[in-house]
């Protein structure tokens, strides 16, 4: 069985974290513990990397238990994983991805007294809560800044998947922006398969496609690496990518995870937690535009700050209003 992991008060010692802060759970309301499962490692990528950093905060700023478990794929390594987080006290679990929604609907029953939280799906039951984040705005901000920035009027997505919301606002976005460009779309049917994006990458970059947003979570950072290295521009995906390159690297479309893990401890902890399907976007502030280059005009920086502001007011997109 693969090793639970916990933040221990040896962990936040290690950490330089006061152990006066870490004290007694004795809560009040209904939090006691957390865990959370991941499908490889929390330090594979951006979006691992996230969900790791808010189970950190959790630690740190609610004073609770946290462990996570890595390398959970299988219903049956699901269960066992959960088993063992109830015999440790854990009652708020998060899955790391959409593979979790069937399972923990499945299993959710038989756990009363565990809530169940994961993203990006549909199923939800009594104890299981979906959080999806509105991901097609920022697609088209994306593709707006796409469709300025290009010389070639040839722009290139690397998709993870086809049911990706951000692919078909990125689309609207370009079209919006600059009606004579040309999208290119392909998939690699994968978060994580990077030497497949790669070949993508140099397909489209032939092709004569001079602005790249690739939106899977492994090989997002390599894609841009190589834009940097070509002299092209890309846009970020999950994190803000400029470190990467400030001028290359448009922009990125920024998921503030680690806050929402935060906000959804809280909320059920003070018992308003319930099963469904959320939905989170740019008024709920886990979803923001990065840094912008500076290679873009300061004039459109404004109009893109002043899109993004009326989005925010009116819940509509610019080719909507």
């Amino acid at each position: 069985m693969r090793s639970l992991k916990k933040f221990s008060i040896v962990l936040l010692a290690i950490l330089g974290i006061s152990l006066l802060l870490y004290g007694c759970t004795g809560y009040d309301d209904n939090l006691q513990k957390v865990g959370m499962l991941v499908e490889h490692s929390v330090h594979d990528n951006a979006w691992s990397k996230e969900g790791y950093q808010g189970l950190r905060t959790i630690n740190e700023e609610l004073d609770t238990e946290v462990y996570y478990k890595e390398g959970i794929q299988t219903k049956q390594e699901v269960i066992e994983a959960v088993e063992e987080f109830a015999n440790n006290g854990v009652n708020l679990v998060f899955g790391h991805s959409n593979t979790y929604g069937k399972y923990f609907v499945e299993i959710a029953p038989s756990y009363p007294e565990m809530h169940f939280v994961y993203f990006n799906g549909g199923e939800f039951g009594e104890d299981v809560t979906s959080l999806n984040f509105n991901s097609h705005a920022m697609g088209f901000f994306a593709g707006m800044v796409a469709g300025k920035m290009t010389d070639t009027d040839e722009v290139a997505v690397i998709g993870a998947f086809e049911w990706q919301p951000e692919i078909e606002g990125f689309y609207e976005g370009v079209k919006y922006q600059n009606p004579t460009a040309n999208v290119h779309i392909r998939y690699v049917n994968s978060w994580n398969d990077t030497k497949k994006a790669m070949r993508l990458y140099e397909q489209m970059r032939d092709e004569n496609a001079d602005v790249f947003y690739p939106t899977g979570d492994l090989y997002s950072a390599q894609v841009l690496k190589e834009v940097s290295e070509d002299g092209l521009y890309g846009i970020g995906y999950v994190t803000d990518q400029s470190s990467i390159d400030e001028e290359q690297v448009l922009t990125s479309t920024v998921q503030h995870v680690s806050d929402l893990y935060v906000r959804i401890t809280e909320k059920f902890n003070e018992s308003k937690l319930r099963g469904g399907v959320l939905t989170f976007d740019f008024q709920d502030g886990v979803i923001s535009m990065g840094e912008f280059s500076p290679d873009i005009p300061e004039d459109f920086q404004e109009k893109m700050n002043g899109a993004i502001e009326s989005y925010e007011e009116t819940d509509l997109l610019p080719n909507e209003q």
